[in-house]
């Protein structure tokens, strides 16, 4: 199969869809592998380094796209829409609930494409998002301490305070990957956390992980106002697999918090679960609403692109090899996990929780496989 890997162009994202490594293991799979160039530089993966692994360095974006196969990580932008291919597989994050401009464009150009954030193990996790949800958690954490000093717009509160004055505190909506990583770093930072979620099970998990350092806060509406109207800094670390983000946190709640809190929802791909949040980018990712500083940048983990795009092609190179190995149809009717990927088919909405939010109708990946 002929595999491309474009350079991304989406506002300071400079992770790429693979590393040497992984083409070096596609490559004698046998498959051909075309990088377009200076995909890899910003973060350390030079022409000459995808070159020796036995990828071709193409110039343009269009000889990338001439492929059968396209591995990136961002969703496609407005410029490469016209660039897709009838019958082309897409594999990358896609988010499509919130975005009803690219689902549109990936129905009209009758792609293929198989979304990172919702292919599924064996265990029902999603192992392609767990890497970034990781990053994103702990990222969530460093970019709000650092929103909270004056100097950026904060209320000058130190996240671990120091002996004598009570640290930050920070109050995490959202008990997954992204809450639990959150957690942790604002915890080592010596901050005061409080953690909530709608699971006693994994509340449970979580007292047992963290002990009586963390709080932890049986979710529902009281008490994630009363939790955000105390809080400096707010994460929102909501997912619900394929669906939009539920507006959890509303602009009432947002108003009792003091002048100068900050909120990081990370739940931003997905929509936001606050009801002032709207995308950002890290070229200019904060905004202020009611006194509260916003961060909601759509991919932060491309802040730390070399260490998440390491941690992504850990998590790909093995689905990649089997799509490229069996072709789609065969990889995904072996791999149920896999098929739950399977966003978008020749012009069908083949994600139950995308077309429910967007209003398209349902296709089940099964029909279109048989």
């Amino acid at each position: 199969m002929i595999i491309g890997i474009p350079k991304e162009i989406k506002n300071h994202e400079y992770r790429v869809g693979a590393t040497p490594g992984m083409v070096r293991l596609l490559v004698e799979a046998g498959h051909q592998i075309l990088v377009q160039t200076h995909a890899g530089d910003k973060i350390g993966y030079n022409d000459g380094m995808f070159a020796a692994a036995g990828a071709k360095i193409v110039q343009s974006a269009e000889d990338i796209y001439n492929a059968e196969m396209i591995i990136k990580v961002k969703e496609p932008q407005a410029s490469e829409f016209p660039l897709l291919k009838e019958g082309q597989i897409l594999f990358c994050y896609l988010h499509l609930a919130p975005d009803p401009v690219q689902t549109k464009h990936l129905i009209e150009r009758k792609v293929v494409a198989i979304a990172y954030e919702t292919v599924l193990d064996s265990h029902g996790r999603l192992p392609l998002l767990v890497p970034m949800s990781e990053i994103a958690g702990r990222i969530a954490i460093q970019v709000g301490a650092t929103s909270l000093q004056l100097n950026h717009g904060g209320r000058g509160v130190l996240l671990g305070g120091v002996p004598g004055v009570s640290p930050a505190r920070v109050v995490v909506i959202g008990g997954g990957v992204v809450g639990t990583e959150a957690a942790r770093m604002a915890l080592g930072l010596g901050a005061d956390v409080t953690i909530l979620d709608r699971d006693l099970t994994r509340l449970r998990a979580l007292d047992a992980l963290f002990g009586p350092a963390l709080k932890t806060l049986y979710s529902s509406p009281l008490a994630i106002e009363e939790a955000v109207a105390r809080a400096d800094l707010v994460i929102g670390a909501v997912l619900i697999p394929g669906k939009t983000a539920p507006r959890l946190i509303t602009r009432q709640m947002i108003q009792k918090m003091a002048p100068g809190s900050v909120i990081v929802d990370v739940a931003i791909d997905q929509g936001g679960c606050a009801e002032t949040s709207k995308p950002t980018t890290h070229g200019d990712p904060t905004y202020v609403v009611d006194g509260v500083l916003h961060y909601c940048v759509t991919n932060m983990p491309g802040a730390c692109a070399r260490t998440s795009t390491q941690a992504l092609t850990n998590a790909t190179s093995d689905y990649a090899l089997m799509i490229a190995n069996k072709g789609w149809k065969k990889a995904l009717l072996d791999h149920v996990g896999l098929r739950h990927g399977l966003n978008v088919c020749y012009g069908h909405v083949t994600n139950e929780s995308v077309a429910h939010d967007l209003g398209y109708s349902y296709v089940p990946a099964e029909s279109l496989l048989a």
